[in-house]
């Protein structure tokens, strides 16, 4: 038997993470191979932070301290530390102790823990990240109490344990504070740390996009090639900051290229550099990198390519990469990118190949694709959009679209998201982080790479293996406006920085042709909108007409939004063809009555329809949306309409118009439902403790099939009912006299089914017989069932007692590897077996999830008397769905669960088949301590 001295290393305890300061550092377990580091980190601590650590005057270390501190067991006694370049800045150590305060080990559920910073890193939260890390190590050691005596003096170290959001005791003895932290985590201790992440992950984002300095390493000698045109770029959008040209291939005399400063090397730069772009060949980035480390580069955007794009050999140079980069505390974008822009007027940054940055605006757009990148700036541009910032990460081997979720969450120059994905590296806290931002801005999506199966080159990420369907419906639980195209992208884009939320879907459509109307009415109602007839001001109407009749819809209180339909002009002084002039002359004077119509008027988004009418789309966006007019994604507009006339989007089709207006109605649903948020509901007949204990004596010693282990029925139905699931029995019926016996037991009428996996839930097939009122109808169904299908061991039949009829619904939870766990409900049989009519929420479900589930499948009507039918018990439905959720949620050892069918009657339910699915937790998930993607 292993005993704790010979514990393995714990090699899933070591995580990147991202300080307060927007830095990186990683933290490992300490070996004993570590003893030169501890003892020159020591000496660089000073006397007072020696004197809060030990209590005493501790100028060094002797040899014994040196062992005791570098000799872990990795069970009682273990010690992290905290790594910069290799070498430490912060170490921490718990003991575990019994209640007298000795060595103890299991079951001794207490340790004491202490922490040990270098003056030069602290006040960087440090302490606080290893806080994080060393409880999470604790709990998994089965300790579930820190003790610790702090000096009073020492108040840096006592608010770390205060703030911590751990429950906690504080007490003076012997002259030191003594505080008691209960392991458990709490709501309060969740949230700091995820507030904690969120601050870390956006200052260091901050510090890509808003730089100091910035050194384009790898700038061609001659005028051409990737890093003279970022060079170029940076200096044409007259970035505020210092930049540096950098090749080592410079000659001596060289001291100027394009304007700016030109050095061999990052080292005869006197003043620090925060920002580096690396355009030099893949092979010789590391040289690169190691040079920016040592020059206190804060990160880097590589735009060099040759890494997991191109193969195995390039995703383990990327892997490296990754390794080196954040082994120095920077972060990278990257590699094979494409660049950065930031429009704000402090910075002006254009670190990117694109050859014109976009005007300053409010849309925050992220990529994951140069070319797309490309063809999205050039399309937001053509119709007037402007961004506060852009990013094209390419491989994202580090920095992700999280980082720049948790940025612009609170970044007051964006107030829309556009993000162009091709895979997600942490799809649950991307969920997470999605619908927080989306409360406050709105956050549309279109994922790449939807069908194929596989992440695409470059990305290792975890490939799920539900529908893109499910995947679909649970962004838009999490608030994400999931589109399927850039165009629709844009679409979607332009109507939400310029618009306010619409209050509901009724929709006025107006316009000068009576064609164009109806397609846009039809449209509406396709996207299930709420369209008004349809006003036609006839081909003749001038733009006075279209100003006067769009304030009139405006005010108007039975209608939501406005779109407005415009083909040209036609009246007595037209010309079958227009001439450009005359076009644009048109298109300038209605663009201005459009515009001067929303003055004043109540704040409803108002789109505009156009056939034919050149320059109408930049006629419209020419003025610059008002932040305070309520629109966007600021929220509620405000009670006084701005006096500011406001852009107004164009759309060339009215599918297009209607399609992007319907998602942002989703959206303003959206928004407002979650302003009164369900609630994850207690239940007093939960066993928790218990389940549990019987998931650990099923796991056993572990399970060797990596798909984890399928309970028996009876420990299922036993797992289920410590939950409040009832499972109605079934008893075993391997020939027809135990059959007679079993349906004794159980009462007449009973059910006879086969329970062979080909022909589980299969009644189609004649597998179940029903209503068998006696023993007479009970042995001739046995007879019939067995000539039909097979012999009683193929077939292996039960009995069940009749359950109250009702409608077949089935009820799934599952851990995706890419989603989390979710919850699945529709009903049995064709519906979601042949239709797919199955609705999906994440676990855990809150009562609001519950009810909406049940009523989004397109089969819902069955559930609530179509035809004349008796509604069922959907109450009941509801808590079921709860109560699944509270298991899987609970107990992260469950990675399935499948009740099929439940019956749901007029009053009550009865489940008839349940299966769970067992595997040992992962070692770490959304809710265990912040950390970097592993590379």
């Amino acid at each position: 038997m292993e005993t704790p001295s010979e514990h393995a290393y714990p090699g899933h305890w070591e995580a990147d993470v991202v300080l307060r300061d927007g830095g990186t550092a990683r933290i490992r377990p300490i070996t004993a191979d570590d003893a030169e580091r501890l003892v020159s980190f020591f000496e660089q601590v000073s006397d007072e932070s020696k004197y809060y650590r030990f209590f005493a005057p501790y100028p060094r270390l002797s040899d014994k301290d040196v062992h005791r501190f570098t000799h872990h067991d990795y069970v009682d006694r273990v010690g992290l530390a905290v790594t910069v370049g290799g070498e430490f800045i912060a170490t921490v150590r718990y003991d575990r102790v019994d209640e007298r305060g000795r060595s103890a080990s299991a079951p001794a559920d207490e340790a004491e823990v202490a922490f040990l910073v270098q003056d030069a890193h602290q006040g960087r939260g440090i302490a606080s990240a290893l806080l994080e890390h060393i409880a999470a190590v604790a709990r998994e050691r089965g300790i579930r109490r820190f003790a610790a005596e702090v000096l009073p003096a020492n108040n840096k170290m006592i608010k770390v344990f205060r703030d911590a959001g751990f429950t906690q005791k504080r007490s003076f003895e012997d002259g030191a504070v003594h505080l008691t932290l209960d392991l458990e985590p709490t709501d309060a201790s969740l949230a700091v740390q995820r507030g904690r992440e969120q601050r870390a992950e956006a200052r260091s984002v901050q510090r890509l996009l808003a730089p100091g300095s910035v050194a384009v390493i790898g700038t061609g000698r001659t005028p051409g090639g990737v890093g003279r045109t970022v060079l170029r770029n940076l200096a044409a959008a007259g970035f505020t900051g210092r930049t540096y040209a950098v090749n080592d291939a410079f000659a001596p005399d060289t001291r100027e290229l394009d304007g700016v400063p030109a050095v061999r090397s990052l080292a005869e730069i006197p003043d620090p550099v925060d920002l580096a772009i690396l355009a030099v060949p893949a092979r010789r980035v590391p040289e690169a990198v190691a040079r920016c480390g040592e020059h206190g580069v804060q990160g880097l955007v590589v735009l060099s390519a040759g890494y997991a794009e191109s193969g195995d050999e390039g995703r383990a140079r990327q892997r490296e990469l990754v390794r080196q980069v954040r082994s120095y505390g920077m972060r990278l974008i990257g590699p094979n990118a494409f660049g950065i822009i930031n429009t704000s007027p402090a910075v002006r940054l254009n670190a990117s190949l694109a050859p014109e940055p976009p005007a300053r605006g409010r849309i925050g757009l992220f990529t994951q694709s140069g070319s797309i990148g490309i063809a999205l700036l050039a399309g937001l541009h053509r119709r007037g959009a402007r961004l506060s910032t852009f990013i094209s990460a390419g491989n994202r081997a580090d920095v992700s679209g999280n980082d720049f979720l948790q940025y612009w969450y609170e970044d007051p120059d964006t107030d829309v998201v556009l993000m162009y994905l091709e895979s997600l590296g942490n799809p649950r806290k991307f969920t997470r982080l999605a619908r927080r931002t989306a409360a406050v801005k709105p956050v549309v999506a279109v994922k790449g790479a939807r069908h194929s199966g596989s992440a695409p080159p470059g990305h290792a990420v975890p490939v799920t293996r539900i529908p893109d369907a499910t995947v679909s419906a649970l962004l838009r639980q999490a608030g994400v406006i999931r589109v399927d195209t850039v165009t629709e992208l844009v679409d979607a884009g332009l109507l939400l920085a310029s618009q306010p939320l619409p209050a509901g879907p009724r929709v006025a459509i107006l316009g000068n042709s009576e064609s164009l109307g109806l397609l846009t009415y039809d449209a509406c109602l396709a996207e299930g909108l709420r369209p008004l007839p349809p006003r036609d001001l006839t081909t003749s109407a001038t733009p006075p007409d279209f100003r006067t009749a769009l304030a009139t819809a405006l005010s108007d209180p039975s209608c939501d939004a406005v779109v407005v339909t415009v083909i040209p002009h036609v009246g007595e002084t037209s010309t079958p063809l227009l001439t450009e002039a005359a076009e644009t002359t048109e298109a300038t004077a209605l663009a201005r009555a459009l515009r001067e119509a929303t003055t004043g008027a109540p704040p409803k988004p108002v789109a505009v329809v156009h056939v034919e009418l050149p320059g109408l789309p930049e006629a419209l966006s020419a003025t610059e949306p008002d932040p305070a007019s309520g629109g966007p994604a600021g929220g509620p507009a405000p009670e006084q309409p701005s006096p500011a006339p406001r852009a107004v989007p164009a759309y060339p089709a009215a599918e297009r118009a209607v399609r992007a207006l319907a998602e942002v109605v989703q959206y303003a649903d959206w928004r407002r439902a979650i302003a009164e948020p369900g609630k994850v509901p207690e239940y007093d007949t939960i066993d928790e403790a218990g389940a549990g204990a019987l998931i650990r004596r099923a796991l056993g010693d572990g399970v060797a099939d990596p798909r984890g282990v399928r309970l028996g029925d009876d420990d299922a139905v036993a797992l289920l009912g410590r939950y409040g699931i009832s499972v109605r029995p079934t008893l075993p019926a391997p020939g027809p006299d135990d059959a007679a016996t079993a349906a004794t037991r159980l009462r007449y009428p009973v059910a006879l089914k086969t329970t062979a996996p080909h022909l589980r839930h299969r009644a189609d097939l004649g597998g179940v017989r029903l209503d068998l009122g006696d023993e007479a109808q009970l042995r001739l169904a046995y007879g019939e069932l067995t000539d039909a299908l097979g012999t009683p061991a193929e077939l292996l039949p039960v009995v069940q007692s009749m359950a109250p009829r009702g409608v077949d619904t089935v009820v799934r939870a599952a851990i995706d590897p890419a989603a989390g766990a979710v919850l699945s409900f529709g009903l049995a049989g064709a519906a979601s077996e042949l239709l797919g009519d199955l609705a999906h929420r994440l676990v855990p479900a809150t009562d609001r999830d519950a009810a909406e589930q049940i009523r989004s499948i397109r089969a819902a009507p069955l559930l609530f008397g179509w035809r004349g039918s008796t509604p069922v018990d959907t109450p009941a439905l509801e808590e079921l769905l709860l109560r699944v959720s509270r298991l899987v949620d609970d107990h992260p050892e469950i990675v399935s669960v499948d009740l099929e069918p439940v019956v749901v009657a007029t009053h009550g339910l009865s489940v008839l088949g349940a299966g769970v699915r067992l595997a040992p937790p992962p070692a770490r998930d959304d809710f265990g301590p912040r950390r970097l993607p592993s590379y």
